[in-house]
């Protein structure tokens, strides 16, 4: 074979680079479409979720586009347009459609189906009545939904949220990404990430 020959059959590296470029870049857009559809980023804003989430946290969400049905204990974010012009908030599931939730608010206790709910997650006893009158027994397509942090959540005891239509659900909290500071009063404990309980 011909010097010319072996030189022409030589790869031009500029063009393998370009290649790989261009197979890295689809790679890309197809791993951030996916990551789209399937997962949020939401950053927890308050208290009501404390000592389980603090404010500032960084929090991944599996997207409604796949999460369809709450289960009992699922702390989820909700966008309902009627409170706070529909900024997300997020809570636990307590209880979801045909359960009959009741609180006995002077022991602080919640009752779902007239069991006592055994809660380690939460800062404080369920003994702040916000308006919505027990028993009540949750709607179709519905959840009730409560914050961790009893004394100054508003949630589903509050008749200006109420019970959560499925569709204002947005998705359920999977894993705490990066640790919030709790309003600037406490350092970043990167102990805390991982799966969310």
């Amino acid at each position: 074979m011909a010097p010319k020959e072996m030189e022409k059959k030589k790869p031009d590296w500029k063009k393998t680079v370009v290649a790989y470029l261009h197979d890295w870049l689809f790679l890309l857009a197809g791993i951030f479409v996916v990551f789209l559809l399937l997962f949020r980023v939401i950053v927890v804003s308050g208290d009501s979720m404390y000592d389980t989430l603090w404010d500032g946290d960084y929090v991944l969400l599996l997207s409604n586009t796949f999460y369809k049905e709450p289960q009992q204990g699922d702390i989820v974010v909700i966008s309902k347009k009627a409170f706070d012009d529909g900024r997300p908030i997020i809570k636990r599931v307590i209880a979801t459609e045909g359960q009959m939730v009741d609180i006995d608010f002077e022991a602080g206790i919640v009752y779902v189906d007239g069991e006592p709910l055994e809660e380690p997650y939460i800062n404080n006893l369920t003994t702040r009545e916000e308006g919505t009158q027990f028993p009540l027994t949750v709607d179709q397509d519905c959840i009730f939904v409560l914050g961790d942090n009893r004394g100054v959540s508003q949630d589903s005891r509050s008749p200006e949220i109420g019970q959560i239509d499925k569709r204002e659900v947005l998705g359920k909290a999977l894993c705490l990404m990066l640790p919030g500071t709790n309003h600037g009063m406490q350092q970043r404990d990167f102990s805390r990430t991982g799966a969310i309980q």
